[in-house]
């Protein structure tokens, strides 16, 4: 029973991962339909306008048939420039439609398998490894990388790369000291912005301003920015706007770089903090976790295996995070494999994580440990040995094939 838990998969719990996988087609054409929807508007709103004043004018006689003509050609071009827009929707549409299928198609793959030894699990498994190694190299930034893989893979449906190349390009632009595309991408997703109560926008507003006093702009051009994008919000971020207008009245040095208190507002280092606040409200926007699901996965696996023994060192000094503490195991092969929690490559990520919590231990009865240092169960070993042809008062490691008289044996404890 307890072995037939073990192996049984719970899909709910997987589930949990690869909830942005279905998800985020979703919010994608709620996007698309909202766009699709503004141009409808704005499109036939000008039309009725058009048609409008060419009935009134024909009515009342002050229009004769060239003004008529030329009105037409108005409508008949702007109906054009609708029909661009909205086949271009319907066309992102039918894409994440197609998207969002075989994405719900991989997921149902898994809920027809039952356990983890079922042969189709591995494939899929090895599909999700790929999305997830995918999703991580595109936050990196490794974008043409991540879109070639993705190609080799076949898996293009699977994974967002048009959505993250996005984000990266815009990062990487106020990185670069630009929020010209920050500023249209908030354009585009305000009225989603408003209802979260994100501070984006006018961070970016106030660091536009900020570069408007370091180049030395005409004090009224500045005045009047802070009257249309910051005294607005000045119930939200009060402090915000008071520098604002501390800054126009003293004005930055550029000689010195002084600006009488005003320092962190001209720091280099705010173009990386408006960069994070920028990805953390793009990924809030789109449902996207914070962190890559790598490492969420890498966490999961590492928490399940950390134990106090773990990482000693590492808490007893910070400062250093030497691992003395090293839990050896030997493979088949004969040589030390090392805890993962323990190693180099995961220590840092799993300094973090919780303890491993198990409600139930499953122990074979009555355990036998053998001089190289592995336990097994009693009954195990003499079946095993049996199995093999062993003399009774022989036994065989059921990984590594040694073999041992069993007086060599040591009987185990747990308390």
């Amino acid at each position: 029973m307890g072995d037939h838990e073990h192996v049984a998969i719970k899909h709910n719990d997987h589930i949990l991962l690869d909830q942005p996988l279905i998800r985020l087609p979703y919010e994608l054409l709620r996007n698309n339909f909202r766009s699709a929807h503004v141009a409808v508007e704005k499109e036939s709103a000008g039309i009725r306008t058009l048609l409008k004043d060419a009935a009134t004018g024909c009515l009342n006689g002050q229009s004769n048939q060239e003004d008529l003509v030329r009105n037409l050609d108005d409508m008949i071009a702007q109906a054009k420039a609708l029909q661009r827009k909205v086949s271009a929707c319907a066309e992102e549409e039918a894409r994440l439609i197609h998207q969002e299928e075989e994405r719900i198609a991989h997921v149902d793959e898994l809920f027809s398998m039952k356990s983890f030894d079922d042969v189709k699990y591995e494939a899929w498994s090895r599909v999700r490894l790929d999305r997830l190694v995918v999703d991580f190299m595109l936050r990196k930034g490794c974008t043409e990388s991540a879109a070639s893989f993705a190609e080799v893979r076949d898996m293009q449906d699977l994974v967002d790369v048009e959505t993250l190349v996005s984000m990266n390009r815009i990062r990487e632009s106020l990185k670069r000291g630009s929020v010209q595309d920050a500023l249209v991408w908030c354009s585009q997703n305000k009225k989603e912005l408003r209802k979260m109560e994100s501070g984006l926008e006018f961070e970016l507003r106030l660091q536009q301003f900020v570069e408007m006093i370091r180049s030395g702009s005409e004090p009224r051009a500045c005045l009047a920015h802070i009257k249309k994008y910051l005294t607005p919000h000045n119930a939200t971020f009060p402090s915000e706007v008071r520098a604002a207008c501390g800054m126009l009245a003293f004005p930055y040095d550029p000689i010195t770089k002084s600006s009488y208190g005003y320092e962190t507002y001209f720091s280099p280092a705010r173009w990386d903090r408006l960069a994070s606040i920028f990805t953390d409200t793009h990924n809030k926007l789109l449902s996207l976790p914070a962190a890559p699901l790598l490492h969420v996965a890498l966490a999961t696996g590492l928490s399940a295996l950390k134990t106090p023994a773990c990482q000693a060192a590492a808490r007893e000094d910070p400062s250093t995070r030497e691992i003395t503490h090293s839990t050896t195991t030997i493979s088949p092969s004969g040589q030390p494999t090392v805890c993962p929690v323990c190693s180099p490559e995961l220590k840092d990520l799993a300094v973090n994580v919780p303890y491993a919590h198990h409600t139930k231990s499953i122990v074979e009865h009555d355990l036998r440990a053998l001089p190289n240092g592995r336990v097994y169960g009693k009954e195990k070993l003499e079946q095993h040995a049996r199995k093999f042809g062993l003399p009774s008062h022989q036994v065989k490691d059921l990984q590594t094939g040694e073999v041992y008289d069993a007086d060599a044996l040591r009987r185990v404890y747990i308390t």
